[in-house]
């Protein structure tokens, strides 16, 4: 069994084959997903997923790019949905410094309000995190002294030490399919410097599929690519790393 901790199949790229391929990744040893939002809307087409389909669950958040679009109505909302048995977890939200689609000021300030949100509904937070380490990270350590629900750093792109401090923390590392590039140097060392007891596997599908499908569209039947990495660099079996995944993604999603 797998756990996938972050998916978007609310995405329109799964149009025209959403339900044939959810049942088949299923099937095929994938035991739960967690269908993330990164906006209204798409958090709201998450929570539908999970009411349609008994092993996927939801994340409602905005995520960095889309804070324009909040307001106190909106959040609201948003902190309402955190009520249903299906969703569990506040996310994906956090600082994007790379598209800068939204100012830097807005994105903080939702970020922060989104965490007050998830602290009072007792649920993890699924972060986003690209181009603002040391903003992310000064804004987590103030977070995690206020509040021990805990969450994942998701699709983790910075060095070893920033994962060693996220560790320490408490926080979960995601890792996806950039872990299969021959270029991505980093996150093979922070794989290889964290204990596998604070890594969680996702795909962030659509995208960032793994070698050898780099560049295709991405899902969750692609783990097996991951967890085959992870265990090359680890020195150890790829069903431990599918195991001991499983466990970890249970213990913050579904405690």
């Amino acid at each position: 069994m797998i756990f996938e901790s972050h998916a978007h199949y609310d995405d329109e790229a799964f149009e025209e084959d959403r339900e044939s391929l959810l049942e088949t990744v299923h099937q095929a040893g994938i035991s739960h997903v967690i269908n993330v939002g990164a906006s209204i809307e798409s958090s709201r087409r998450s929570i539908d997923l999970a009411d349609r389909y008994p092993f996927v669950y939801a994340a409602v958040g905005v995520h960095p790019d889309e804070t324009k679009e909040l307001d106190e109505e909106k959040l609201n909302w948003l902190k309402e949905q955190c009520s249903r048995g299906k969703v569990v977890a506040v996310g994906e939200i956090g600082l994007d410094y790379y598209w800068d689609a939204a100012p830097r000021e807005t994105q903080r300030e939702w970020f922060w309000r989104q965490l007050q949100m998830a602290a009072e509904v007792n649920l993890p937070v699924i972060i986003h995190s690209r181009e603002a380490a040391q903003d992310t990270l000064d804004i987590m350590k103030k977070f995690a002294g206020e509040h021990g629900a805990g969450g994942v750093i998701h699709c983790f792109s910075y060095s070893k030490e920033i994962a060693r401090e996220y560790v320490g923390m408490g926080y979960f590392i995601g890792v996806g399919g950039v872990v299969t590039f021959k270029n991505a140097r980093k996150l093979k060392e922070v794989v290889e410097e964290i204990p596998l007891e604070s890594i969680l596997l996702e795909t962030d599908c659509p995208y960032l599929a793994p070698v050898p499908y780099r560049g295709k569209r991405n899902d969750s039947g692609y783990l097996p690519y991951i967890s085959e990495e992870i265990a090359r660099i680890k020195g150890c079996t790829q069903q431990e790393v599918e195991e001991v995944t499983w466990e970890n993604a249970k213990k913050l999603f579904l405690p």
